[in-house]
């Protein structure tokens, strides 16, 4: 297979990932970032690296993002947001901080491609990334690439268009973003 063919395979797989995200549960996700004091995020491997740049996305259009675990990591507080990043909803460490962050009345949301995982039992906001699974659940995308690198990609790209919805709704200035872009480079 040349690089062309497994490129469009892979734009196809993520066009079709990103038609089948309901819009309904992330307008639901959106307003409850813009309702929150802090939006902290939490995930493991690859979507934990679609996360960070996730939130720092966020970060550039005003919003006080956290990666959990970072050094300077405030308390979480009944006034904020956790975003959990786990597609099987079932990974260890994403689930026992949902848990904790349940005993400081945060709300949680959850992005994953399993609606009936472990996760739901703590999760306020479920975003589906319909991408295939080991469960074989009705409405998954297949795919050609490699374990769960759709699901990795259409986050980040769900991260990136959510980003781009808040910036229209507020009317920022693009060009007034780069305030907020790391400058000790």
């Amino acid at each position: 297979m040349s690089f062309r063919t497994s490129e469009q395979k892979m734009v196809k797989e993520i066009e079709s990932t990103l038609a089948g995200i309901d819009e309904a549960q992330v307008d639901q996700l959106i307003a409850a970032i813009q309702q929150a004091e802090k939006v902290f995020f939490v995930g493991v491997g690859r979507v934990l690296l679609s996360l960070e740049a996730i939130a720092k996305r966020l970060a550039h259009i005003g919003i006080q993002t956290v990666v959990v675990g970072q050094i300077t990591e405030p308390a979480i507080t009944d006034k904020d947001l956790l975003i959990v990043g786990s597609g099987s909803g079932e990974s260890a460490f994403p689930l026992a901080i949902a848990r904790k962050a349940k005993t400081f009345d945060a709300k949680v949301a959850h992005i994953g491609s399993n609606p009936n995982s472990s996760m739901k039992e703590y999760a306020d906001i479920f975003v589906r990334i319909p991408v295939q699974t080991k469960l074989n659940l009705d409405g998954e995308i297949p795919s050609v690439q490699p374990m769960t690198s759709l699901f990795e990609q259409s986050l980040l790209l769900l991260g990136d268009a959510i980003a781009l919805t808040l910036i229209e709704e507020k009317n920022i200035d693009m060009h007034g973003l780069w305030r907020y872009h790391a400058n000790l480079e």
